[in-house]
């Protein structure tokens, strides 16, 4: 293995936000997750859709139109999958 297939891959804007987005889904039990396929914990999920939010809201104005777009797409996604997985779960998170 060379040193470039160990070293980690650099991060930029758009991938801390999809990160974040990743690890929301894996909450909404939308994205499978290693310990259990399903598991569904909506306070973590709104906990993570929160960073997204207040990171776009500490970088208004200084970021690109494709990190803006990415960002508000993403919270317009996360948003509308919380609100569904809410109701079939049955109640607040």
């Amino acid at each position: 293995m060379s040193e470039e297939d160990s070293a980690p891959p650099s991060i930029d804007f758009n991938t801390f936000v999809l990160s974040l987005s990743t690890s929301a889904l894996m909450c909404l039990g939308e994205v499978p997750c290693a310990e259990d396929d399903a598991a569904v914990n909506l306070a973590h999920a709104k906990q993570s859709i929160d960073c997204i939010a207040l990171l776009e809201a500490k970088t208004r104005g200084n970021l690109t139109g494709e990190e803006e777009r990415l960002i508000a797409e993403v919270l317009y996604d996360l948003r509308l999958r919380f609100v569904a997985a809410t109701k079939t779960e049955g109640g607040k998170p």
